[in-house]
């Protein structure tokens, strides 16, 4: 997966296009990530036992969920844009992500 946590990327699809965030978390294997703003979903839950006498509180709860990360491009830090993400080797055989529109290092 191209997009790592604490990169800054914009949705260019769905019902949050065109807001940018910084990726939180990534789920490699669902291929999703979760930025911050966006895709905030409310969740009812029930009060429950933690243990001994102690509660947990229930009420409605608001978080981010996860979005596939086919919906989110990458922004560039220097320039602002939005950008496609490579992968090459560089001359000590490491591989760093690159903008596909500059040609940068992302790393």
């Amino acid at each position: 997966m191209r997009i790592k946590v604490n990169d800054t990327v914009e949705v260019i699809s769905g019902n949050f296009k065109g807001v940018r965030g910084t990726v939180q978390r990534v789920y490699p294997k669902r291929q999703m990530v979760v930025v911050s703003g966006v895709n905030i979903v409310k969740k009812h839950q029930k009060p429950t036992a933690a243990g001994g006498r102690s509660r947990t509180q229930g009420g409605i709860i608001e978080f981010e969920a996860p979005i596939h990360v086919s919906n989110v491009m990458l922004v560039e830090s220097n320039s602002g844009e939005t950008t496609r993400v490579g992968v090459r080797r560089d001359e000590n055989n490491h591989v760093v992500r690159f903008s596909k529109k500059s040609g940068a290092k992302l790393d």
